[in-house]
Order: structure tokens, then sequence, then C-alpha cells
């Protein structure tokens, strides 16, 4: 069987799709990426290996935070950002969508399209409220599953007011709550319409969101969060089937449309979970800009650098 692979390595989660040749989604991994990203994606290979063995890949993409080191870990064909890869995977979902919704582990994004080309996005990095992590950690606070927190604030018919500008100022206010006497259920629900307008004052300010509207990431599953939307909006949204892993199936499309102009794949096979890859990091100090240099080394042989900013070091690899 021959397909495509994609891998998303974010912070938190790291997730990898597997696609046929008429990209429909034969497999998926979903994994914690638990601060060692090389072995999330060892670890994703071997359930997908396992699962099938007689898979042939004919190209593989990757995205995320981690996109370059997991793209030198594999032997990528090619490498993209995730505003690419997201989008990507909504106009296979959805050809005609205008606004894409992601929310991750700790970072969220909003991407507009227009005619099938994004004509705008917006990033949040700077605080984890209304992240994947921060509605985890309220999650455990409160000692029940992340499923059922998004359930819990379904039971809700009258939402609680919540601060949700700042991560630490939400928890507070929802220890305020509790300590109050108001029911959990309308905290929950008053916790997603606070985050929700946090998203859309900040993430989405100044941003024509118009339908159809899909909802990615891993915070996609909370349902309490999909019908804060639809109230704020005003509209339905969309939760695709495969709304966590979504980066990845965007990274498999583009490996397929890239394997067009190639002969063969640059992929190490799926015998590279039992290599030895070891990072490693050092200052150079050639100039005053001091540049902090990622080397990785593949059985004690180096296979890629990064970080430079005048290619001293990336091109040497390069050039070997």
């Amino acid at each position: 069987m021959q397909v495509f692979l994609g891998i998303d390595v974010g912070s938190v989660s790291t997730n990898i799709a597997v696609l046929d040749e008429d990209l429909n989604v034969c497999n998926t991994v979903y994994l914690r990426t638990q601060g060692r990203p090389i072995e999330a994606v060892k670890n994703g290979l071997r359930q997908i290996i396992g699962r099938n063995p007689d898979l042939t890949v004919k190209a593989v993409g990757t995205t995320g935070s981690g996109r370059h080191l997991a793209g030198v870990v594999v032997g990528a064909d090619t490498i993209k950002n995730e505003i690419t890869a997201h989008a990507v995977a909504a106009m296979h979902i959805v050809p005609d969508v205008q606004t894409v919704i992601e929310i991750g582990g700790q970072d969220s994004k909003i991407i507009i399209l227009r005619n099938g080309v994004v004509t705008d996005f917006a990033m949040n990095t700077v605080c984890a409220a209304g992240t994947g992590s921060f509605l985890d950690q309220q999650a455990a606070r409160l000692n029940m599953s992340i499923a059922e927190f998004g359930a819990r604030a379904l039971e809700s018919t009258t939402p609680v007011r919540v601060a949700g500008r700042c991560a630490v100022f939400a928890e507070s206010d929802m220890i305020h709550k509790q300590q109050s006497g108001h029911q959990l259920p309308d905290i929950i629900n008053g916790l997603c319409h606070a985050l929700v307008r946090n998203y859309l004052n900040n993430v989405g300010k100044g941003k024509q969101i118009k339908p159809p509207i899909l909802f990615q990431g891993g915070v996609a599953a909370n349902q309490g969060m999909k019908r804060a939307f639809e109230e704020a909006l005003q509209c339905p949204v969309i939760v695709p089937p495969y709304h966590d892993v979504m980066g990845a199936i965007g990274a498999a499309i583009l490996a397929k449309e890239h394997a067009v102009n190639q002969t063969s794949t640059r992929f190490r096979g799926f015998n590279l979970v039992d290599y030895d890859f070891t990072p490693r990091n050092f200052e150079c100090k050639g100039c005053p800009n001091l540049c902090e240099v990622i080397e990785i080394q593949l059985n004690n042989a180096v296979v890629a650098r990064w970080g430079d900013r005048c290619g001293k070091w990336s091109n040497s690899v390069a050039n070997k």
C-alpha cells in the first residue's frame, strides 16, 4: 500500500497521519510530546508500522513548532509552517471554507481564506489562556477528564461571568465562583465563554469571520467551547472528523503535491525508530551575533545544523 505521511510536532502533542493516493485518511496517531519530540516521533512511527507492516511511503511532510527537527529525523520531503498545513487540510475537508479556528496545546491561531487562498492570519503565542494545556490544567484541578469537562458545560443554562484574559486570573476567578456557591456546570460554561471572548478579542480582532467556519486542534473536542463559539458568532461551527490531527493531514497532502516533481523520497524508512538521534546546541563566537546553533547527530555523525544567521554551520552540513 503506497501512502503519504504527515507529521505535526507541537509543544504538547505529536500527530501523525497516513493518507492513501486518493488522500483518504488510513491511519492516525495522537501522542503527547512530553518534552521529547524525537522519541514521540519514533513512538508514533512504531505504532503506524505495527498496525500495518506493508506500507510503502512515497513522501513525508512535517509541520508544527518542531517541524525542522522532525524533518531531519524522518528525512522529510517537505517542511511547511502550521498556517499552510492547517489551511490545506481545511480546504480538503470543506473546499469553500472561509475561516479556520485552530486552538492547540499552547497556542491558538485564526486563518482567513477567500476563494481557496489564505488572505490573512493571526497567532497568539503570548498567553496560555484558552489553550489546551490550560483547559487540561483546569480539568485536572476539578478532578475530571477533559472529555467530561466539555460535557459538563453543556449541562449549564446560565453561564457565570468569568475573567478570561489571563490564565492566572481565570483560575482565581473560577475558584472564587466555586466558593461563592455557583454550580460547577455554570462555572465551566462561563469559562468556555470567557475563553471564546478572549480569542475573538485578541486573535480574531479585526478579522472578517465568515462561514463556513472550521474548528480544529485538540480543544475542538471540547463541546462547551464549540457551543460558546457558535453562540458568540451566531452561526454553525464545523468540527471535522480528524480535528486533532489536521496539521498532520495538511502536511501529508503537501507531501503528495511535492512528490509530483520528485522521483524518490528522502524518507529514512521505518527502521529509523532504531536509530540513535542526539541533539545538542552550542554558541557560535564567530561574530557579535553569538548565534545559538542546534546540531543533530545520527549514530554519532552530524546530519543537520541550524540557527546560524550567516549559514556558516548549516551550509557546511548541507554542502557535505
